[in-house]
């Protein structure tokens, strides 16, 4: 069985599917996804994300703010309550991004730090997005960061300096249907060195469907084939990889701090 680390249940399309979200569910079971980790990346979104997955519980959830939602610090204080629902397992998504936004690098920065205190103070992983952010997320992490918490850096697609810093901070490493596109050969050498223990696997739906469904929306049963392909890369079964990888989630999101 296999799990899907993160993904964005609230934000698919579910009229192909004649029981609707119901039937996502079941296709994703369907592929042997056992587990979904629902992130939210908006306090206001939060609650009708939460009433969505409620009767599932092997759907757990994340409370954060994605540093592209970033607009102001005022709902941080909503944030701390609603990362105390007991469905909620991590911080986040939160982090740095400076591809699409650099102008309120300051601002983002904060609200990073105010997730990494959460985390800290309530004992829950923080889920980490960067993206031409390296150097501040790394010493944002080092400076701020639960070692003994810990955390992923999701959807990777650094250089293995950036992963091997990472691993070094105690955090797991998350790959996405990217490590499938063509244009992906970096980081292609990237995830054969990182260390099966500390791998995790995700759809990141319904953003970046894997090859060959590029073009159409993802969804969590599509994480089968990002674990087979990665399986692929490191020369081990997908059962070996299904099984490590979820070892790996129960470690880092569902085992008490």
């Amino acid at each position: 069985m296999i799990i899907d680390s993160h993904c964005h249940l609230d934000k698919l399309d579910t009229s192909h599917y004649t029981d609707g979200f119901a039937g996502l569910i079941a296709a994703a079971q369907a592929n042997d996804v056992s587990q979904m980790l629902c992130i939210s990346v908006d306090t206001e979104k939060f609650d009708p994300m939460m009433a969505q997955i409620a009767a599932y519980d092997f759907i757990h959830a994340s409370a954060g703010l994605h540093p592209l939602s970033v607009e102001h610090l005022d709902c941080l204080s909503l944030l701390e309550l609603q990362a105390q629902h007991p469905k909620v397992v991590a911080i986040g998504e939160t982090g740095l991004d400076y591809f699409y936004q650099q102008d309120n690098a300051a601002l983002q920065q904060q609200a990073f730090i105010a997730h990494l205190q959460l985390s800290k103070r309530l004992a829950k992983p923080v889920i980490v997005h960067t993206r031409s952010a390296n150097e501040d997320t790394l010493r944002l992490l080092r400076e701020e960061a639960d070692q003994d918490v810990g955390g992923v850096i999701h959807c990777f697609t650094e250089d293995w300096a950036m992963a091997e810093a990472c691993l070094d901070l105690g955090f797991y490493i998350s790959i996405s249907g990217i490590v499938t596109f063509n244009s992906a050969n970096d980081l292609r050498e990237v995830v054969k060195k990182i260390p099966m223990h500390r791998l995790l696997v995700e759809t990141d739906a319904p953003y970046l469907t894997p090859v060959p469904h590029r073009g159409q929306q993802n969804e969590p049963k599509h994480v089968r084939l990002v674990a087979q392909y990665i399986a692929d890369l490191k020369g081990v079964s997908l059962a070996e990889l299904a099984t490590q990888t979820s070892q790996n989630f129960t470690q880092l999101f569902l085992s008490p701090q």
